[in-house]
């Protein structure tokens, strides 16, 4: 079988991949370059004072605590926040404070760090929290927001609404 029709096509695709780097830069160039500075920021941020990491990489400060004994959510409860989320760069790309108006949403409808964060908070907390990549819009970005940046999000939870049946003491069938 012969395939030279093929080679106009690669001819083609070659000279389109070319045209659409960005100078000298290799092909994902700068989503590494991204990614080496999210790193590099979220390690510096570890040490900073007052900030908590978990497992899966997320950092928080606690700014207030809400009162002892108030609802945290689970992963189907509704929430209702205000929040302001920004680039390390201070660039602002969405707010709530802003619009004047909470933001109301079930806790597993949001980025992974966010779901993560709000179950470990509880109404009238307000933190900041620092998303890497994978926990935000990873290497796909979203808008405003380059890929493989690190979000910083200030989160004040107003509202917890359980949802009958969620999560809370129900358990497995068996039957």
């Amino acid at each position: 079988m012969r395939f030279g029709w093929v080679r106009p096509f690669v001819l083609v695709a070659v000279l389109a991949v070319s045209a659409c780097n960005r100078g000298d830069a290799a092909p994902g160039a700068d989503a590494e370059a991204d990614l080496k500075a999210a790193e590099f920021f979220l390690t510096s941020n570890a040490r900073a004072e007052g900030i908590r990491t978990t497992a899966s990489g997320l950092q928080y400060k606690v700014l207030n605590s809400g009162p002892s004994g108030a609802p945290s959510p689970d992963r189907n409860d509704l929430v209702r926040v205000d929040y302001e989320g920004a680039l390390t760069d201070g660039t602002v790309f969405d707010s709530s404070f802003a619009r004047g108006i909470p933001y109301a949403t079930h806790v597993d409808a949001v980025v992974p760090g966010w779901t993560e964060a709000l179950q470990m908070m509880k109404a009238g907390d307000e933190w900041m929290l620092y998303l890497p990549p994978d926990l935000g819009y990873g290497d796909q970005g979203q808008g405003d927001i380059p890929p493989n940046s690190v979000l910083v999000f200030r989160v004040k939870l107003l509202d917890v609404a359980p949802v009958p049946g969620g999560g809370r003491g129900v358990g497995l069938a068996t039957g």
